[in-house]
């Protein structure tokens, strides 16, 4: 799979991380030439802190774009950024912009890495929510604004900006409108700080002049990072297409031929989950017991007619042990039924799931096309916007955008989820029963003979 950002190399470790490094007797002297006003400074020397990555680079740019993976550090640097830019009197009025108002609030501003942690008490800014401000003792003010409300960026002049997770913006004329006005002084920058997520507006951001890209890993920040999230982030992340994306911070690009795009997923996701009119479990068995996975997705249909996948709940188990996973999604969702391919066990698969609980209804389906003919429907619903995910899916996803048409391998939750949707959104009405019908000619077996 083609990038355009490469997994990072091993960064270099910080000035403190190597003092950390050094044998205790010689931090004690180094610290001990120290006064006590100096160490108390000590904590706002960012570069003493920053591996060499979070400081802001040499050159001419206009844009620098910290383009990397989730705990990379990125809001530390974009807020010492800002700090660094105030302190040298080269940032006077600078716009802060992230994906929502709260995000602006919560993480740049209030955050444990936003700026108002990083700044010094003999230079921290007052922040005054009701004008959605920051005002430093030196004059210089921040204004915060959501990247929901583009219009809030018409005629407002800056010479500095701060994006935060930019690839997760809604409106591209934020952007726009933000860049029209980075106007004011001799040499107005902007500093980015992203996850990468596949958009035109990031691909054509990497290709442009200007651009001083910095990638980045979970990895590099390990040192920093409580171990329950990192665990949680690789945990979930690697192995993973996504975990390309979330991990390394790579730019995903889509495969030729694959039905499925990273970008029309995204586009797909949402938090939070309608009425539904239906809900179905999609079930694909393991053709080898416990020895491969067996595909369970829930998927349900709004009120509106919209496909929602909700639960992927695939595992490596017995019969015995997904039919119950299988019947325990269906109490707990709501479903109407369990919908179960029957080409690799045959009536096996229904029999399985009733002797858990016969009480619970199953729709045997037995694919005569082949994987991509019933995929493809699927597919274009998603690309009518007409198919949702309420969250992320991480292994199902990686499925959907990994394959192509005619590739050997089978994908399990792929194939489950497609016999969902297809029962809850293709799904035929029963043919006109014609010998029913009045022709005139009195009621008849066969409308054609007289």
């Amino acid at each position: 799979m083609a990038t355009r950002i490469r997994k990072p190399k091993q960064e270099k470790p910080s000035t403190m991380e190597k003092i950390q490094a050094l044998p205790d007797q010689t931090k004690r002297e180094i610290l001990g030439t120290l006064t006590t006003e100096q160490l108390a400074e000590m904590d706002y020397m960012w570069e003493m802190w920053a591996r060499p990555k979070q400081i802001m680079p040499k050159g001419d740019w206009f844009v620098w774009l910290i383009c990397a993976g989730r705990g990379f550090g990125k809001t530390r640097s974009g807020a010492e950024f800002v700090r660094m830019m105030v302190e040298k009197g080269r940032a006077k009025r600078i716009a802060l912009v992230g994906r929502t108002a709260a995000d602006v609030r919560d993480v740049m501003i209030e955050g444990e890495s936003g700026i108002l942690a990083c700044c010094p008490p003999w230079n921290r800014p007052e922040y005054i929510i009701t004008k959605r401000r920051l005002v430093w003792p030196s004059g210089a003010m921040a204004t915060t604004y959501s990247s929901q409300e583009p219009d809030m960026l018409r005629g407002p002049q800056h010479d500095l900006a701060w994006c935060d997770e930019l690839a997760a913006w809604q409106y591209d004329e934020t952007f726009d409108h933000l860049k029209l006005g980075l106007r004011l002084g001799r040499k107005p920058r902007m500093c980015i700080t992203t996850t990468p997520k596949p958009s035109m507006m990031m691909r054509q951001l990497l290709k442009s002049q200007g651009v001083h890209v910095t990638t980045g890993s979970t990895y590099e920040n390990k040192s920093n990072l409580s171990s329950n999230f990192f665990q949680e982030v690789v945990g979930r992340y690697e192995g993973t297409s996504l975990g390309r994306q979330e991990i390394y911070g790579e730019l995903l690009e889509d495969l030729p031929g694959s039905l499925w795009r990273f970008s029309t997923i995204e586009r797909a996701r949402v938090s939070e989950m309608p009425e539904m009119r239906r809900v179905v479990v999609g079930v694909d068995p393991a053709i080898k017991s416990d020895k491969d996975e067996t595909g369970i997705v829930v998927c349900g249909l709004s009120e509106e007619g919209k496909g929602y996948v909700i639960a992927d709940l695939s595992c490596k188990e017995s019969p015995q042990n997904w039919a119950r996973i299988a019947i325990n999604a269906f109490f707990e969702y709501g479903a109407d039924r369990i919908v179960a391919e029957s080409n690799q066990g045959g009536m096996m698969v229904e029999e399985v799931i009733k002797t858990a609980n016969a009480n619970v209804p199953v729709k045997s389906v037995w694919a005569t096309k082949s994987k991509a003919s019933r995929a493809e429907p699927i597919s274009a619903l998603y690309e009518q916007g007409r198919v949702f995910h309420i969250g992320i899916f991480e292994d199902l996803e990686d499925q959907m955008v990994t394959y192509q048409p005619g590739q050997r391998k089978s994908p399990d939750r792929l194939d489950a989820m497609v016999h969902a949707l297809t029962e809850l959104m293709l799904k035929r009405k029963a043919p006109l029963d014609l010998a029913q019908f009045n022709w005139g000619f009195g009621k008849r077996d066969n409308p054609w003979r007289l």
